[in-house]
């Protein structure tokens, strides 16, 4: 039996992320967290650490590991503003349940509750934005909470979780001796699937309205992605002959080029995903919670359909909408049990529905966009497409998984992405969905490169989401992270220029900015930059931007009227769609 070894409680923390399998931290120094910076140190040979320049890019930076890599992302901060800055990404990455585990520093304990110099109160802050959080005060406890940390943000739904550590605790002398399974077995468990055979009739009941169904429509989000659901999602359509929809998160659980895909479903969703919504008899929902940007107004969604609901919470159940049946558990699990009971039924003509309701779309919508004289959003996304998607061949795509991850910001730019990016990858797909943080796309872009430096990494991004982080440039100097950067350069806050040109009467009231001038900026940072007008030069100006060795910021200035359609007005139904 390994013997308990005498150390400080910050190289108890450090000793208990190696074992817990961390090898890579996002941070940001200062007084209360340095005498776990001054133990990291003596470690840089086994534990990167990567310097952001805002505690806000700390957090996001592990929110893009998390989700490229599938395991937790890791962050530091040190007490008051520090730790409160970690507040955005927190609840961003609750909202898209990312498992991140985001360790700040506190003042002693005896001075908590006392106002001393950079005390926030991070514990009751985050209370309700993390799935667990923890005041660390006593040295002795590290060994015990880090690893049920750990647990927590990745077990059932992954989540974010905080975990506090006193500066006393910090410096403490600890007889330090690391027993995961100990740790974990002190967690209050509940068998959260005890149920079994209430679960097994759900699955039968949902089987046997599939079978039987005329009209039934399969709609993943990220859960499918997070359980690795993928294969065995795309199994259930072709052998039920069922199509397949994904919300924003769950865009790339399904290859677009797959037969039986129709496309994004919601706000900014294609004509056919939510016009087969409306019609649907049957709606397997899998891993998605029913936003309300998925719903339109609920009093008018789905009203034909049956609705069968798969998540591993069963709090979403029912939460926004009512459905007739509930399986609580893993989404890849429950596939494989509904595959298994599947019958073949052809649908054809419900096929044809929707090739007809995208064959409208192409001609009213997409067609007009991608021909678009003055350069678009679209055009510019589609490029992408032929350079970092379409032209990787499928033999690499199948060895290494992830070639190519492409990041988003929030707004036209994540819009203009989600709805003309061609996946085909999992964990090529990485965006702010829940909270819709901009800001979010440069340091996502930057963890998720981090850990997976052999992947490709492009961020689409806005002018206005660019420049809320903007700073982590200098991340990606002082590191040499081949990030590639395209913005989509309006010179608006395009989506809410959007909705002041559709529905404010066209005031448009401090939405248009005055932008620097970006070479200068990627000047400073030693970024290779190029600037294109017209959709002729995106051709030659992505090719060079895929070339190039190391980072690179294309900026691409794209038409400033120009909006995203297909859209469900606010407080519409899915019926209610916009093409214009």
């Amino acid at each position: 039996m390994e013997e308990p070894k005498r150390m400080t409680g910050a190289e108890a923390l450090i000793e208990t992320l190696l074992k817990e399998g961390v090898d890579l931290v996002f941070g940001y120094p200062g007084g209360a967290i340095i005498p776990i910076y001054d133990h990291l140190y003596d470690y840089t040979d086994r534990l990167r650490h990567i310097l952001v320049r805002h505690e806000q890019g700390a957090v996001h930076a592990a929110q893009g590991y998390a989700r490229s890599t599938g395991r937790v992302g890791v962050c530091f901060a040190t007490s008051g503003p520090g730790a409160t800055n970690f507040v955005t990404g927190i609840t961003d990455a609750m909202l898209d349940s990312t498992p991140i585990v985001c360790i700040t520093a506190q003042v002693d304990a005896a001075k908590l509750g006392t106002n001393f110099f950079q005390e926030a109160d991070i514990i009751g802050i985050t209370s309700p934005i993390t799935k667990w959080n923890y005041q660390i005060t006593r040295a002795d406890e590290i060994a015990t909470i880090i690893p049920q940390a750990f647990h927590v943000a990745a077990s059932g739904r992954p989540g974010p979780v905080v975990i506090s550590i006193t500066r006393n605790a910090e410096i403490e002398m600890v007889d330090y001796l690391y027993d995961r399974e100990k740790a974990i077995s002190q967690l209050v468990h509940v068998n959260i699937f005890r149920n079994v055979e209430r679960r097994n009739a759900a699955v039968a009941k949902a089987i046997e309205l599939l079978n039987t169904a005329q009209k039934p429509l399969i709609i993943a989000g990220q859960g499918v992605i997070l359980s690795g659901a993928e294969q065995i999602l795309a199994e259930c359509a072709n052998k039920g002959c069922i199509p397949v929809a994904c919300t924003l998160l769950g865009r790339s659980c399904m290859n677009f080029h797959d037969h039986y895909y129709v496309g994004m479903v919601g706000m900014h969703g294609n004509i056919p995903a939510n016009k087969m919504t409306q019609q649907a008899d049957v709606i397997l929902a899998v891993g998605m919670r029913f936003s309300d940007r998925v719903t339109g107004n609920v009093a008018n969604y789905a009203p034909n359909a049956k609705i069968i609901h798969i998540d591993i919470d069963k709090t979403e159940f029912n939460k926004n909408v009512m459905v007739d049946v509930k399986i609580h558990g893993d989404a890849k699990e429950m596939l494989e049990q509904i595959c298994g009971g599947l019958q073949f039924v052809d649908r054809e003509e419900w096929r044809r529905y929707g090739y007809e309701k995208y064959d409208y779309e192409m001609q009213t919508v997409i067609k007009s966009a991608l021909g678009s004289k003055t350069l678009n959003m679209a055009q510019v996304v589609d490029t992408i497409n032929g350079h970092y998607i379409e032209s990787v061949s499928e033999k690499a795509r199948d060895k290494e998984g992830k070639d190519v991850i492409l990041v988003t910001d929030v707004g036209q730019n994540q819009m203009f992405a989600a709805r003309y990016l061609k996946l085909t990858m999992k964990n090529g797909w990485i965006t702010s969905a829940g909270l819709g943080t901009m800001g979010f796309g440069l340091p996502a872009a930057i963890g998720a490169k981090c850990g997976n430096p052999d992947s490709q990494v492009v961020l689409l991004c806005g002018d206005g989401g660019f420049q809320m982080n903007m700073q982590e440039l200098g991340t990606m100097m002082q590191n040499d992270i081949d990030v590639k950067i395209v913005i989509l350069n309006n010179s608006f806050l395009g989506m809410v220029r959007q909705w002041q040109d559709l529905f404010y009467d066209k005031r448009f009231s401090h939405t248009q900015l005055v932008n620097p001038d970006f070479e200068y900026i990627s000047k400073a940072y030693g970024i290779r930059y190029r600037r294109v007008t017209t959709a002729a030069e995106m051709v030659e100006a992505v090719d060079e931007m895929s070339a190039s060795k190391g980072a690179f910021l294309l900026e691409a200035v794209v038409d400033e009227t120009a909006n995203v359609f297909p859209m469900i007005p606010a407080g519409k139904s899915l019926d209610d769609i916009r093409i214009e």
